[in-house]
């Protein structure tokens, strides 16, 4: 499937997503028509093939003084609704610029950065390193617009607490999920810092203008401690292949404790909190029971939250 500008593809993988509702299939009907419009409105011309993520399209662009760059064309869901609020108020430090933004059609001019090159090509713990050491300077003070974590946290905890397929799940793991979760909705520690909401190592590209940016914040008003999760989940299979799970993890976690100057203890019970709830979403979306990848995915929310505690 194609746009009506020239030379932009929409890659057939968005189109993989049949159960999504009306409102995606309304923004995917009206994708070529807008981003036909953008392109001409803002003077831009196709410079590459299209990419796309979970909700997003992606056009490698010149701008006309022949800027390299990207344009995002983004379906309107809670977590990327402040993306641009947040790169406007990073202003490029660390992360990658926004250089042009219509929130009302959900479409950014991105500075270009190297999409073939991410942190899965560096040592699993060096690049834990590299992306806790953007912690400081992504977490600002919080601006008013932005949801704040303990929002999200008080909803997430009570649907863990009654949903009914929790007896899929081990009865004191859930107990202690749901009693950190409350702890911390009630904590005012909990909410007051921009954070990015899911960096991890294929959200921090190479780049020109330092080594490394970040992309693809999903940002909220929260706790910089509820960062560290992604980068113990992601890139599993490498725990797995140390042979010692606990060590792996134990590494990670250091790594980042150190660089960014967490508290331990802090991060080690948000990924608890994390990690449940990301295992509650699991079965939820297999109401019919898990197939292979279901049960992999759910079998190292359990394995990583024991391990994070070891």
């Amino acid at each position: 499937m194609g746009s009506d500008h020239p030379g932009v593809d929409i890659p057939p993988g968005l189109y993989a997503f049949p159960d999504r509702g009306v409102s995606w299939a309304r923004w995917l009907k009206g994708l070529p028509e807008l981003v036909h419009d953008v392109m001409g409105e803002w003077q831009l011309t196709v410079d590459g093939r299209s990419r796309h993520g979970f909700s997003a399209l992606v056009v490698p662009a010149l701008t006309a003084d022949r800027c390299p760059s990207v344009v995002k064309f983004s379906w309107a869901v809670d977590e990327q609704e402040h993306e641009h609020l947040g790169l406007a108020a990073w202003r490029g430090d660390g992360v990658v610029q926004l250089l042009r933004n219509d929130p009302d059609r959900g479409v950014m001019l991105l500075e270009r950065l190297d999409a073939e090159r991410d942190l899965t090509t560096v040592d699993h713990v060096e690049a834990c390193a590299i992306t806790a050491g953007f912690y400081q300077r992504l977490h600002i003070p919080a601006l008013p617009e932005l949801r704040t974590l303990s929002w999200y946290i008080e909803r997430w905890t009570a649907e863990l607490a009654a949903m009914e397929a929790k007896m899929a799940l081990p009865g004191r793991l859930v107990e202690q999920a749901v009693s950190l979760g409350r702890s911390f909705v009630a904590d005012a520690a909990t909410d007051g810092r921009i954070i990015h909401g899911d960096l991890h190592y294929e959200n921090v590209l190479a780049a020109e203008r330092e080594p490394w940016l970040v992309i693809d914040p999903n940002p909220m008003s929260g706790d910089p401690h509820y960062e560290a999760a992604p980068l113990l989940w992601n890139r599993w299979d490498e725990v797995v292949a140390t042979d010692d799970v606990e060590r792996a993890v134990r590494r990670r976690l250091a790594a980042i404790v150190e660089v960014a100057g967490l508290d331990e203890q802090r991060a080690r019970d948000w990924t608890v909190v994390r990690m449940m709830h990301n295992a509650m979403w699991c079965l939820q979306d297999h109401p019919d029971g898990l197939d292979a990848d279901g049960r992999w995915y759910l079998a190292m929310c359990l394995r990583l939250t024991e391990a994070v505690q070891n």
